[in-house]
C-alpha cells in the first residue's frame, strides 16, 4: 500500500511538471500563432469547414454538418471539439475490433475463457466483479493525468494540432496526402462510433455474437 501511495504521488508530481513542457510545433501554422486566440478573434472570419478537414460525405462530396451551430457559437473550443472527436473515433475503432475479435479468440487465463464468459457482451460486468477492470480504470486515469491533460493545455496554447501526438511514422510527406489520411481517419472513426453502438445493441437484442443476427 505504501509503494502504491508513493507511485500515485510521483505520478502527480510528473503530471504537474508536464504542464510546463515546451511542446514541439507539429502543424503547418507558424509557431507564434495561437489557434484559440485566432478563432476567438471576432475580426477574423473563422470558418471551421475551411480550416479543418472532414467536411465531406462517404461519396467524397462536400458536407458541412453542424446542425447546432456549435463552431460559430463557441469558436475557441473548436480545436477541443476536434480533439474529442478524434479521441472518441480512435477509441471506437479499437472497440469494434475488440468486440468482434473476442467472439473468436481470448487471451490466456481461466477468467477470460469462453467457458467462464461465453458472450462478449457479458465481459464487462463479469470482469468488473472478478477481473482487472478497476486496474484498467486506474491506468486510463493515469494516462489522462500524465498525457491527456498536458496535451490539451498544449492544444490551447497553439503548440499542437488536435489529435496530433507526433506519431507520424507512416504519414505521407505531402500536405495533400496527409489531409487525405486525416479525412479517412475521421470518417472511419465516425463510422466506428455508430458501429460500436449498433454492435452492443444487436448483441443484447439477439443474444448472439458476430454477425449479431
Amino acid at each position: 500500500m505504501t509503494s502504491f501511495s508513493a507511485f500515485i504521488f510521483i505520478a502527480g508530481v510528473v503530471a504537474t511538471s508536464s504542464f510546463h513542457l515546451n511542446y514541439p510545433q507539429t502543424s503547418s501554422r507558424p509557431s507564434n500563432v495561437n489557434l484559440y486566440s485566432e478563432v476567438a478573434d471576432t475580426d477574423t472570419k473563422f470558418n471551421v469547414f475551411e480550416d479543418y478537414v472532414g467536411n465531406s460525405d462517404f461519396r467524397g462530396k462536400r458536407f458541412d454538418f453542424d446542425p447546432l451551430n456549435l463552431a460559430a457559437a463557441y469558436p475557441p473550443f473548436v480545436p477541443f471539439f476536434r480533439e474529442a472527436e478524434l479521441r472518441h473515433g480512435r477509441t471506437a475503432m479499437l472497440a469494434v475490433l475488440g468486440f468482434i475479435s473476442t467472439d473468436f479468440i481470448r487471451i490466456p487465463g481461466d477468467m477470460y475463457s469462453f467457458d467462464s464468459i461465453p458472450k462478449t457482451i457479458d465481459i464487462h460486468d463479469a470482469l468488473l466483479k472478478n477481473g482487472p477492470m478497476y486496474q484498467l480504470l486506474l491506468w486510463i486515469g493515469l494516462w489522462d493525468i500524465l498525457v491527456t491533460a498536458p496535451s490539451i493545455k498544449a492544444l490551447g496554447e497553439g503548440f499542437r494540432e488536435p489529435g496530433d501526438y507526433g506519431w507520424r511514422w507512416f504519414a505521407p510527406e505531402s500536405k495533400e496526402g496527409f489531409d487525405v489520411k486525416r479525412d479517412a481517419e475521421l470518417k472511419n472513426g465516425r463510422l466506428a462510433m455508430i458501429a460500436v453502438g449498433g454492435i452492443a445493441t444487436q448483441s443484447i437484442i439477439t443474444g448472439h455474437g458476430f454477425p449479431y443476427v
